[in-house]
């Protein structure tokens, strides 16, 4: 388990969030030492402390857990789930048709392949 790569997940929902680590222990019952420890990877932390601060930062455990665990078909769904899911209705939709232009793309690019 790489804890350094946890922590800057957990840093990073945090700072999306604009939550200071103080104001995130506060939230979570923890001190801010031992967030600011977590986020540098220096301290483990249990699965019950992981779950607190996946779902104060209203995120998932596996997105956390990312870099750490195999990424399945499921998981990558997750994966672009969690990184558009903060976002408003109108960059969620921005975010599709870019996703659907780059594919459209992509099958001409093919399509161009075969002929050559």
């Amino acid at each position: 388990m790489n804890y350094a790569d946890l922590g800057t997940r957990i840093r990073q929902e945090r700072q999306r969030l604009n939550l200071t680590q103080e104001k995130l222990a506060e939230r979570v019952d923890l001190s801010h030492a031992y967030i600011g420890q977590i986020e540098r990877g220096e301290r483990s932390l249990s699965l019950e402390t992981l779950v607190k601060l996946a779902n104060e930062l209203g995120s998932t455990v596996d997105y956390l857990l990312s870099e750490a665990v195999e990424v399945k078909d499921e998981a990558l769904i997750n994966k672009i789930k969690q990184t558009i899911i903060s976002r408003s209705l109108e960059e969620q939709q921005m975010a599709l048709e870019m996703i659907e232009l780059m594919f459209s793309h992509i099958d001409k690019l093919g399509a161009f392949k075969d002929k050559v």
